[in-house]
C-alpha cells in the first residue's frame, strides 16, 4: 500500500548574514528514510516535534514532492497523481476540520459525496453504515460549529470515510479529546481495520494510541527512521526497568532483595526498580519469602519510556 524508498525533503531557510543581507540554508526535514506499509496494516508513526512525521505525511498524501527519492501510495504517484490518489485516500488532521462550519453536518457529507462523486445509493448506504458505527445519529441535523470537539472529530472520520478509501491517514485523531470520546474513536479505528481491512496509518503524541491501537510501530528522528518493529521488539531493543510494586501488610524499612532495589516507599506500599537482566520471578518469591505480603504486581516499562530512551540513545 505505501512504498517509500530513500526519501529526502530539504527546505530553503532564510538566514541573516549581515546587517542587510540574508542568505538560503538547506535544512534536511526527512534524511533518506525507506519503509513499506502492506495492505491491511495498522502502523504508529512516531517522533518528536521537528522530527519529519508531518513531512513526511504530506509527501504521502502529494501536498509535498520529494527532493529525493521515490514514493508509491497504492501503487500511484502522490505529488503526480493527486487526483486519482484522493479517491483511494482519507486524511484526518486533528487540528483542523475539513467539515463546512456553518453547514449541519449532514449536509457537509452530501457535499463530500459530490467532491468524491460517490453515487447516491453507495452514498446512502455508506453513511448509515458510519452513522451507526461512530454514533451521529444525535447530531447529524447540528451545524458543525456547534459540535463538541468529540462530535466534530467524528464528524471529521466519516468524512474521510465517505469514499470508503484503501488507506486511512491519521494524524493526531485524538488530540484534546475527553476519555469517552477518545474511547469512541478508537474503537471505531479498530473495527474498520479489523472488518473491512482499511490500511491505517496514524501520527500521535498521544502514546495510549499506540499500545491500544497499533501492531507495528515507526520511529522517526531528526529526518531519519530509529525503529521498524512491533512494541514487544521494541522492549526487547531498549533495556528499561520493569516495576516491582509491593503491597506489605504494614510500613516497613525499604526491602532488601537481591535483583532490585526500591526507587519509591508509601507507607506499607513500596516500588522496586527491576532491571532487565534480573530475574523477576525470583526476585518476586524472594519478597513474598521475607515479608508479609498482601498484593504484588510487577508493571512493563510504559511506551512512553522506552521512546524516551530511543531518543536519548541516539543523541
Amino acid at each position: 500500500m505505501i512504498e517509500v524508498d530513500e526519501v529526502a525533503k530539504s527546505f530553503t531557510v532564510r538566514r541573516r548574514t549581515g546587517r542587510l543581507r540574508r542568505s538560503g540554508v538547506r535544512v534536511p526535514a526527512v534524511d533518506g528514510i525507506s519503509f513499506t506499509v502492506a495492505a491491511g496494516e495498522f502502523v504508529g508513526y512516531l517522533g518528536p516535534n521537528g522530527a519529519g512525521k508531518s513531512t513526511t505525511i504530506k509527501m504521502l498524501t502529494g501536498i509535498l514532492t520529494p527532493s529525493s527519492g521515490r514514493v508509491r501510495v497504492a501503487g500511484l504517484d502522490p505529488s503526480r497523481q493527486r487526483t486519482a490518489l484522493a479517491r483511494r485516500l482519507g486524511v484526518v488532521f486533528g487540528q483542523r476540520t475539513t467539515l463546512w462550519w456553518d453547514l449541519p453536518l449532514r449536509d457537509s457529507l452530501t457535499l463530500v459525496r459530490h467532491l468524491y462523486r460517490v453515487e447516491r445509493p453507495a452514498h446512502r448506504a455508506r453513511l448509515a453504515e458510519l452513522t451507526g458505527l461512530l454514533d451521529l445519529e444525535s447530531f447529524l441535523d447540528t451545524p458543525v460549529r456547534q459540535l463538541s470537539l468529540g462530535q466534530r472529530m467524528r464528524g471529521d472520520l466519516a468524512a474521510a470515510l465517505v469514499h470508503d478509501p484503501e488507506l486511512l491517514v491519521l494524524d493526531e485523531p485524538t488530540i484534546g479529546l475527553d476519555v469517552v470520546s477518545k474511547g469512541t474513536v478508537r474503537d471505531f479505528l479498530v473495527r474498520l481495520n479489523a472488518e473491512r481491512g482499511t490500511t491505517i496509518l496514524l501520527t500521535t503524541h498521544d502514546l495510549g494510541d499506540i499500545e491500544r491501537l497499533c501492531r507495528r510501530v515507526m520511529v522517526i528522528d531528526h529526518g531519519r527512521l530509529a525503529y521498524d518493529g512491533s512494541l514487544a521488539a521494541l522492549r526487547d531493543t531498549i533495556a528499561a526497568d520493569r516495576t516491582l510494586i509491593v503491597d506489605l501488610a504494614r510500613a516497613a524499612p525499604p526491602i532488601a532483595v537481591e535483583g532490585a532495589r526500591v526507587i519509591r516507599t508509601e507507607g506499607p506500599r513500596q516500588w522496586l526498580a527491576v532491571p532487565p537482566a534480573a530475574n523477576a520471578a525470583a526476585v518476586v518469591a524472594a519478597v513474598a519469602a521475607h515479608h508479609e505480603v498482601e498484593d504484588i504486581a510487577l508493571r512493563e516499562p510504559g511506551i512512553e519510556e522506552l521512546i524516551t530512551r530511543l531518543y536519548r540513545t541516539r543523541k
